[in-house]
Parts: structure tokens; sequence; C-alpha cells
């Protein structure tokens, strides 16, 4: 459990209203079925946001065995069918980032966002990859502490297995992230590119659900419309037409 600077064990469980002898039974893993108010009450003193507060109940609370899920479920026709219909880069992707649609303004923003690629695979592998985020190690820590999250109570799904595993022999930093136990959602944010054609750009990076795909989810990358990015952003992206016949 994630602790508050400055309290010490005896304090969390006394601010918590619980016996201190309880509160290392749980940190220790020997309890696993505190009550509800318990949780609420740890959450509390511990401070933990929304994201940590799921991902404690997840862990926490009884449910039966997760279902199994495919590597990389088929997205709905009306999704792509929106997907090719975007002017802006959009591909769907899996809670582990297994991209399984991209339509040709994400493949011109970047080869590597196209399907049967993973994005953490690229990002801690590739460095191309790498040099196209400037700031990759935050979005590295970003998108980890998001898979974390996503696969609370479904540690041994054999996909996340495989991908941790693989990542855990190439890559220090993933090994590094991975043992945080860091759990983070992600929201809309803005995300610095380095592209080779038109150099430093900030786009959005929006992640959409998919009705009847709860395992997927749509992204798409936009820039502030009439702005430089916007700009670079649609010189990437623009669709190279056919080219003239002589004459």
């Amino acid at each position: 459990m994630r602790r508050v600077p400055g309290l010490r064990r005896e304090e969390v469980a006394l601010l918590a209203g619980i016996s201190a002898d309880y509160y290392l039974r749980l940190e220790r893993g020997r309890d696993r079925n505190p009550s509800p108010q318990v949780i609420a009450a740890l959450a509390r003193v511990l401070r933990l946001d929304d994201d940590h507060v799921a991902h404690l109940r997840t862990l926490v609370e009884d449910a039966p065995p997760p279902r199994r899920r495919p590597r990389a479920p088929e997205p709905p026709a009306g999704t792509l069918m929106l997907l090719r219909s975007l002017q802006h880069p959009a591909f769907v992707e899996t809670r582990y980032f297994d991209v399984v649609a991209a339509n040709d303004a994400a493949r011109a923003l970047s080869p590597r966002l196209d399907a049967g690629r993973n994005q953490l695979r690229d990002l801690f592998l590739d460095a191309e990859t790498q040099a196209m985020f400037p700031d990759w190690a935050d979005y590295s820590e970003c998108l980890v502490a998001n898979l974390r999250l996503a696969a609370a109570g479904d540690l041994e799904d054999p996909p996340l297995v495989a991908l941790v595993e693989d990542l855990s022999r190439s890559s220090a930093l993933f090994r590094q992230l991975w043992a945080r136990h860091e759990v983070r959602g992600q929201w809309g944010s803005p995300v610095r590119l380095a592209h080779p054609a038109v150099g430093e750009l900030t786009v959005n990076r929006e992640r959409l659900g998919v009705d009847g795909a709860h395992d997927l989810m749509l992204v798409v990358f936009h820039a502030e419309p009439g702005s430089p990015d916007a700009e670079r952003l649609s010189r990437v992206t623009a669709p190279v037409g056919p080219p003239l016949s002589a004459g």
C-alpha cells in the first residue's frame, strides 16, 4: 500500500480506525477481505485518488475468475467505418496497447501505428519510436501505469503475461516501472511529437470507448484548429493524390 510521507504504520492504523496489527496483516497480504468501510478509511488516510481506490477494490474484493479475452478482438463494423472516415490520425487499441486497426492518417504519422503492432513494445524497444516522443520516459511511465490499471484482477491473462515477460527481459526501464505497481487512468492530454518531416508538434491524444467492445478504445490524435501544430499535422497526414498523367 502507498504510504503518506511522515506517517508511521501505527499512525495510519490509528487515523483509519483499525488496529496496527490488522493493518500489518493487510499490508503483508495475510488478510485479503477488508470491509468497504476499511477500504474507504485507508483511501482517505493514504490520500489515494480515484484510480488507486478503484485498483485497490479490484485487488481485494471477491470476484469470479476473469473471462479470458482474445488477443486481438475484432472492432465492430461501424467503428471501422468511422475510423476510415476520420481525417485525423486514429486507430483502435486493446487494453494492452495492441493496435488492431488504423486509418491512413495514423500510418502517415507513424508506420508503427498499424494493425499487429504493440505500442509498449515499440516504445520501449524501438529507437525510432523513442525518437518520436521527446518526453518518451514520462510517456512510457504513463502507459505502464495504465497497463497496471487495465490488468487489475487479471494479471494471469496469457497475453498480458507474455507482454510483461517480453518487456521485462528486454528493458530495464520497463522492469523498474512495472515493479512500482503504480496505477493511473488515461485522459485526453497533450503529447509532444518529433516528426522527421515537420519537426516538433503538440497534439491531443483522446481515447474513446467502443460500444459493444469493452476491451477496445478508439484513439484520435488532433491539434488545436488553426494552430501551427494543426498545420504541421495536416502536412504529415494529407493524402497524396495519384500522379498527374503526362500531356
